[in-house]
C-alpha cells in the first residue's frame, strides 16, 4: 500500500527534478543526459570478487545520477524506474552482443533483503528490471523479468563494509527458489542491479545461478547489468 500511494501523491503533488531539484520536471534534460547520454561501458571493480560476471554499467555512481538512484531507492520517488530502466535496458544492449543462444533475454534482478523491501516500501532492483524489459520490448527485443533469486540465510548492512567484508557476508546466502532453474534452463540469463560497487553482489548471484544449473557457467551468468558503480570502476575499465 505504502507503493500505492507513493505513486498517487507524485501524481498531484508538485515535482522537481530527481537529480538536481530543479522545479516542475521529474527529471530534466542535464540529469538525463548524465543518467544514459552516453555509451554504456563495461566496469571493473578492484579488486574483482572471482565469479564476478562481465558488468556493463550506464553511469558513473556520482552528482546527479548518485541523486536519482538514492531518490528512487531511499524516498520512495517511483516514477523515476522509467528513466532508470532505460538506462539500464542500455546497459543490458551493451553487453548482450556477447550471449549466443535461442530465446529471449531473461532478466534476474538481484534480490533485497526482506526487511529493506519492508522498509522502503518497494525492491528497488526488481522495479528498475520491469522497466528496462518494457524498454527493451519497446526497442524489438524480447525480454522479460524473473525475480528467481532470494536469500537463503539472513546478512548483515553493507554499508561500512569493505570489499573483502562484503564478500564474505554475502558467501552462500543466495540460491534459486524451487522451479526456478527450469525458468533459466532454455533463456538467455543477465543478471541485473542498480549499482556495483565492490561486486560481490553480482558475483553471489552468479553464484547461486550457476549452483542451480548443476553444472558450470551457463552462457547468461557471464553477463551482468547496473544503471550505475562506482567511478573507480570505470575509471579501472579506461585503463585495461
Amino acid at each position: 500500500m505504502r507503493g500505492w500511494w507513493r505513486e498517487i501523491a507524485g501524481l498531484v503533488l508538485p515535482v522537481a527534478c530527481g537529480g538536481c531539484g530543479r522545479p516542475r520536471s521529474e527529471l530534466c534534460e542535464d540529469c538525463r543526459a548524465a543518467l544514459y547520454g552516453v555509451a554504456p561501458q563495461r566496469v571493473r571493480p578492484a579488486p574483482e570478487p572471482a565469479g564476478l560476471p562481465v558488468v556493463h554499467a550506464a553511469a558513473a555512481y556520482e552528482n546527479a545520477v548518485r541523486a536519482v538512484l538514492l531518490a528512487h531507492k531511499e524516498r520512495g520517488a517511483l516514477p523515476l524506474s522509467r528513466a532508470l530502466g532505460r538506462a539500464l535496458a542500455g546497459a543490458v544492449r551493451a553487453g548482450t552482443g556477447q550471449v549466443s543462444g535461442p530465446g529471449p533475454l531473461l532478466l534476474v534482478p538481484v534480490p533485497s533483503a526482506r526487511r529493506a523491501v519492508a522498509a522502503r516500501g518497494h525492491d528497488p532492483a526488481r522495479r528498475i528490471a520491469l522497466a528496462a524489459a518494457s524498454e527493451l520490448r519497446r526497442g524489438g527485443i524480447p525480454a522479460r523479468v524473473v525475480a528467481v533469486l532470494r536469500q537463503r540465510r539472513p546478512v548483515a548492512d553493507q554499508s561500512g563494509l569493505g570489499a573483502r567484508q562484503r564478500q564474505s557476508n554475502l558467501a552462500g546466502a543466495l540460491e534459486v527458489v524451487a522451479g526456478g532453474e527450469r525458468l533459466l534452463a532454455a533463456e538467455r540469463v543477465v543478471l541485473v542491479d542498480d549499482l556495483l560497487t565492490t561486486g560481490a553482489s553480482l558475483a553471489e548471484a552468479a553464484r547461486a545461478v550457476e549452483a542451480a544449473s548443476g553444472h558450470g557457467r551457463r552462457p547468461g551468468t557471464g553477463q551482468a547489468a547496473v544503471v550505475a558503480a562506482s567511478p573507480s570502476a570505470f575509471a579501472i575499465n579506461r585503463n585495461c
